[in-house]
Protein backbone atom coordinates (compact mmCIF):
# COMPACT_ATOMS: atom_id res chain seq x y z
CA UNK A 1 0.00 0.00 0.00
CA UNK A 2 1.36 3.41 -1.22
CA UNK A 3 1.55 6.25 1.61
CA UNK A 4 -0.51 8.40 -0.40
CA UNK A 5 -3.50 5.41 -0.63
CA UNK A 6 -2.51 5.26 3.80
CA UNK A 7 -2.69 8.98 3.77
CA UNK A 8 -6.21 9.19 1.99
CA UNK A 9 -7.93 6.65 3.92
CA UNK A 10 -7.01 7.75 7.12
CA UNK A 11 -8.27 11.33 6.13
CA UNK A 12 -11.14 9.25 5.55
CA UNK A 13 -11.03 7.81 8.66
CA UNK A 14 -10.59 10.90 10.65
CA UNK A 15 -14.06 12.11 10.94
CA UNK A 16 -16.14 10.37 13.55
CA UNK A 17 -19.02 10.07 11.60
CA UNK A 18 -17.22 8.15 9.01
CA UNK A 19 -15.91 5.79 11.48
CA UNK A 20 -19.72 5.25 12.84
CA UNK A 21 -20.52 4.46 9.41
CA UNK A 22 -18.02 1.85 9.31
CA UNK A 23 -19.37 0.00 12.74
CA UNK A 24 -22.67 0.61 11.42
CA UNK A 25 -21.68 -1.40 8.64
CA UNK A 26 -19.82 -3.94 10.01
CA UNK A 27 -22.55 -5.30 12.45
CA UNK A 28 -25.03 -5.59 9.83
CA UNK A 29 -25.94 -9.10 9.63
CA UNK A 30 -25.76 -9.95 6.05
CA UNK A 31 -23.04 -7.51 5.69
CA UNK A 32 -24.21 -4.49 3.84
CA UNK A 33 -27.03 -1.95 3.87
CA UNK A 34 -28.38 1.11 1.97
CA UNK A 35 -27.80 4.34 2.77
CA UNK A 36 -31.19 4.73 4.38
CA UNK A 37 -30.63 2.31 6.98
CA UNK A 38 -27.39 3.99 8.17
CA UNK A 39 -29.12 7.50 7.90
CA UNK A 40 -32.08 5.77 10.32
CA UNK A 41 -29.22 4.79 12.83
CA UNK A 42 -27.60 8.76 13.19
CA UNK A 43 -29.13 11.97 13.74
CA UNK A 44 -27.99 13.04 10.38
CA UNK A 45 -29.49 14.18 7.19
CA UNK A 46 -29.89 11.36 4.86
CA UNK A 47 -27.45 14.12 2.12
CA UNK A 48 -25.52 14.35 4.44
CA UNK A 49 -24.78 10.81 5.69
CA UNK A 50 -24.37 10.49 1.57
CA UNK A 51 -21.60 12.84 1.72
CA UNK A 52 -19.57 10.68 4.44
CA UNK A 53 -20.57 7.72 2.29
CA UNK A 54 -19.24 8.87 -0.73
CA UNK A 55 -16.27 9.87 0.78
CA UNK A 56 -15.83 6.07 2.23
CA UNK A 57 -16.32 5.23 -1.39
CA UNK A 58 -13.30 7.12 -2.87
CA UNK A 59 -11.08 5.99 -0.13
CA UNK A 60 -11.89 2.68 -1.15
CA UNK A 61 -13.04 1.65 2.24
CA UNK A 62 -16.97 0.46 1.33
CA UNK A 63 -18.43 -0.85 -1.78
CA UNK A 64 -21.02 -0.16 -3.55
CA UNK A 65 -23.26 -2.87 -5.37
CA UNK A 66 -26.68 -1.91 -7.00
CA UNK A 67 -29.44 -3.17 -5.39
CA UNK A 68 -33.13 -2.22 -7.19
CA UNK A 69 -33.04 1.36 -7.32
CA UNK A 70 -31.26 1.41 -4.42
CA UNK A 71 -27.03 0.69 -3.75
CA UNK A 72 -25.93 -1.43 -1.14
CA UNK A 73 -23.16 -0.26 0.60
CA UNK A 74 -20.51 -3.26 2.66
CA UNK A 75 -17.02 -3.01 4.00
CA UNK A 76 -13.75 -3.79 1.81
CA UNK A 77 -12.35 -5.74 4.34
CA UNK A 78 -9.35 -6.20 2.68
CA UNK A 79 -8.59 -2.79 2.17
CA UNK A 80 -8.49 -2.41 6.20
CA UNK A 81 -6.41 -5.71 5.72
CA UNK A 82 -3.56 -3.70 3.88
CA UNK A 83 -4.24 -0.39 6.26
CA UNK A 84 -3.46 -2.66 9.39
CA UNK A 85 -0.58 -4.67 7.89
CA UNK A 86 1.03 -1.32 6.57
CA UNK A 87 0.28 0.61 10.19
CA UNK A 88 1.85 -2.31 12.02
CA UNK A 89 4.90 -2.03 10.07
CA UNK A 90 5.03 1.08 10.38
CA UNK A 91 4.60 1.31 14.04
CA UNK A 92 6.76 -1.78 14.55
CA UNK A 93 9.97 0.22 12.30
CA UNK A 94 9.61 3.32 14.68
CA UNK A 95 11.03 0.56 17.95
CA UNK A 96 10.24 1.17 21.38
CA UNK A 97 8.96 4.57 22.73
CA UNK A 98 12.09 6.51 24.93
CA UNK A 99 11.46 8.16 28.20
CA UNK A 100 11.61 11.96 27.71
CA UNK A 101 14.46 13.62 29.99
CA UNK A 102 12.38 16.48 31.83
CA UNK A 103 14.31 19.61 32.65
CA UNK A 104 14.06 20.66 36.45
CA UNK A 105 10.99 23.37 37.06
CA UNK A 106 13.83 25.81 38.24
CA UNK A 107 15.79 24.96 34.77
CA UNK A 108 18.77 23.82 36.78
CA UNK A 109 19.94 20.85 35.96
Amino acid sequence: MRDDDIANIMRALGHPVRLEILRILANQQSGECCCADVTDSLTLAQSTVSQHIKVLLDAGLIDRKPHGTRNRYCIRRETLADLKAALGGLLQGLGPRQPRKRNPPDGSQ
